[in-house]
């Protein structure tokens, strides 16, 4: 398929800036895909629509404040500062992007906090991602980590047009977040309150959690008409034994598995078996997953709606089938469903 398949016009009211009231009361597409029906539910009906032993995945990875903003040595500007990933922890070194970018050359220092408590220098500006910052701290470790994050922000996304506010640190997170490393939130699991977890508990519906450290590049912009010819950024990911062992029981017992966003999606598609059972992995993945495309263990999926021409519609069209979704974002525009990590949800079931 080609990029030019994926365009669609959304109204920029429709990309929420701001979450629901509470988490399960976003409002719910559902789509069938043997039926083409499509339901108009609330999100906290989802459970109606599995049995119980169905099993849902979620990706418990952890949301860090990513967003900083410093000024330049001598010239005082403004710089803004976006980590994405710690390269070594002895040396305080960051992958980094940065803005302006053209501003910024290695050897200059930049500056942080209110009383520029924190000190950085560029030692780096070839890779691929942007920089490479070296933050100058004498002290203990977890008290330059503590200091690196409380200067930061929550990297809400940058269509939301907007500065991230106190709420963000809490709604910008699943409830389950465990495991530190994420830059973007797996947003599907956003949906997931406390209350909705004790009702799968009740109904006896299983769950479990894998780990993908959600990064830039399902944001990023793809320059090819050719799918084939995209490269994803890699993610690191971790896949227990102890959720394979369950959700491969499930699976022989033909219960429903659920994947919660696509994040999720992608990680057991990287590691799954031709025979359709989930495999351990502790390492990294840059699957890209576009129609056609044929799936092998999870078969209803949750996610939110998702901008025109990303990488996750792909993937979202690849699940469901190209028609089925289109057809399904076109109704969800003409309902004003809201779309975004702050959005709605969709449920595709068979």
């Amino acid at each position: 398929m080609k990029l030019s398949q994926f365009k669609f016009n959304l109204p920029e009211e429709l990309i929420a800036k701001h979450p629901a009231a509470h988490r399960d009361e976003s409002r719910l597409l559902v789509v069938h895909r043997k039926s083409n029906q499509l339901d108009h539910k609330a999100f906290k009906d989802v459970l109606n629509y599995f049995n119980k032993g169905d099993f849902f995945i979620f990706n418990d990875t952890k949301v860090f404040p990513a967003r900083l903003f410093g000024n330049k040595e001598k010239t005082g500007a403004r710089i803004e500062v976006f980590l994405l990933r710690e390269l070594n922890p002895d040396q305080h070194l960051w992958d980094v992007l940065v803005n302006p970018a053209r501003k910024i050359r290695i050897g200059n220092k930049l500056y942080f906090g209110e009383n520029e408590e924190l000190v950085a220098e560029v030692i780096d500006n070839t890779t691929s991602r942007g920089r490479t910052l070296r933050f100058l701290y004498d002290g203990p470790y977890d008290e330059f980590k503590s200091l690196l994050f409380s200067i930061g922000e929550t990297p809400i996304p940058d269509y939301m047009k907007r500065k991230a506010e106190p709420d963000d640190a809490e709604r910008y997170q699943n409830i389950f977040a465990q495991h530190e490393g994420a830059v973007v939130a797996p947003a599907a699991g956003l949906h997931f309150s406390r209350e909705l977890m004790k009702r799968m508990e009740i109904r006896d519906i299983d769950f479990g959690y894998l780990t993908l450290h959600n990064g830039l590049g399902s944001y990023r912009l793809i320059d090819v008409e050719d799918l084939t010819k995209h490269k994803t950024e890699s993610e690191q990911m971790i896949i227990p034994e102890e959720l394979c062992e369950r959700v491969n029981r499930a699976k022989d017992e033909e219960k429903s598995i659920c994947a919660v966003g696509t994040s999720v999606l992608r990680a057991v598609e990287t590691t799954v078996s031709t025979n359709g059972r989930l495999k351990p992995r502790d390492g990294w993945t840059n699957k890209f997953i576009f129609p056609p495309y044929e799936f092998t263990l999870a078969n209803s999926l949750i996610t939110n709606f998702h901008t025109p021409y990303s990488i996750l519609l792909m993937m979202v069209c690849a699940f469901g089938g190209y028609e089925k979704v289109m057809n399904a974002y076109e109704e969800a525009i003409r309902e004003k469903y809201a779309f975004g990590a702050y959005g709605d949800a969709m449920l595709i079931v068979d």
